[in-house]
Parts: C-alpha cells; sequence; structure tokens
C-alpha cells in the first residue's frame, strides 16, 4: 500500500515538473509585459516642429545683410499650439535653424487676440542666450530668433510662403 499511495504522488510531481518551464515563461511574459507599459508611458513626447525646410521653387533676391536664407513651410498644427494663451503646460514645440540644431521653445507669455494673432515671447531652452519672439496672424508669421551673438528673422513672402533669414546684425539697416 506504501508503494500504491507513492505512486500518485510521484507522478504528480512529473507532471508539475512538465509545466514548470512553460509556466516560467509564461511569468516572464507576463512580468515583462506588465512593467513595460509605465517605462511606454513615461518617455517624453518628441517636441513638434514649428516649421520644416521646403524646395526653393522662387528665390528672393538676397540683401548684403542676410547671410544664408531658406524656404520654409509651417506647421499648421504647432501655430495653433502656441497661439492658444490657455495652454499650460505647452506640449514641448522645438524650431530648426540652420545646420540642423534644434532648439525647444520655452514660451513665457503668450498674448492672443480675437481677430486669431498672437504674440509669443519666451526662451530656448540648452542655450545661455536664445530668445525668440513670434508675431502670429492666422496662418502667416513674423519672427525674430536670438541665439548668442546670431540674429534670425523669419518673413512671410507671399501666399503663405515663407523664408528664414540668418541676418549680419552688423549691417543690417535700421528700421
Amino acid at each position: 500500500m506504501g508503494s500504491a499511495g507513492q505512486q500518485p504522488l510521484i507522478t504528480l510531481a512529473l507532471n508539475r515538473s512538465d509545466h514548470l518551464p512553460f509556466r516560467r515563461l509564461l511569468f516572464i511574459g507576463l512580468f515583462g509585459c506588465v512593467f513595460s507599459f509605465p517605462v511606454w508611458a513615461d518617455a517624453p513626447p518628441l517636441p513638434s516642429s514649428v516649421w520644416q525646410s521646403v524646395p526653393d521653387q522662387a528665390p528672393a533676391p538676397r540683401k548684403p545683410w542676410v547671410l544664408r536664407d531658406r524656404a520654409i513651410t509651417l506647421n499648421p498644427q504647432s501655430l495653433h499650439t502656441l497661439q492658444d494663451a490657455a495652454a499650460r503646460p505647452h506640449p514641448p514645440v522645438a524650431i530648426e535653424l540652420f545646420d540642423g540644431t534644434r532648439y525647444e521653445l520655452d514660451i513665457i507669455s503668450t498674448i492672443s487676440r480675437i481677430n486669431d494673432s498672437a504674440v509669443i515671447r519666451g526662451l530656448l531652452k540648452s542655450t545661455p542666450h536664445g530668445d525668440f519672439t513670434f508675431f502670429i496672424n492666422g496662418s502667416v508669421m513674423a519672427a525674430t530668433i536670438h541665439v548668442g551673438e546670431r540674429l534670425f528673422t523669419i518673413e512671410h513672402v507671399s501666399n503663405g510662403h515663407h523664408r528664414l533669414l540668418e541676418l549680419n546684425p552688423a549691417t543690417v539697416p535700421p528700421d
């Protein structure tokens, strides 16, 4: 009777040992899924860009104080985000000047008007001496950006076309 009573225990033990690798894999898989979600949720969103470069259809005549320029197109969603004075905190927004350098904006003030215009002022993050002022009216934008001693502007050319310009501060004529 002793060996007959032990037979079911040995069979039960064998069955459990057969399922052990499967259970471990299942546990590891579930554990990995459960703890991977907070990692994805905590990742900061990438900053949306205010503008993108576009092919230059009609280059503007070069002025002597312009060091370089390029055609850009504005991102309507980013413009809407910038114009929203009630949006606090703002989602990350960035600009790209020349040489592929991106600057994330730290918006200090937004003054929105009922006529769909806004003045946005702020600083460039990760830059000791960087600031910007944007004037947006609908889908048209004018801007001044300082990065250290460098000076950049955004000009509306025509029909929603814009240009990013780097200016030589020493030769820019007074207004």
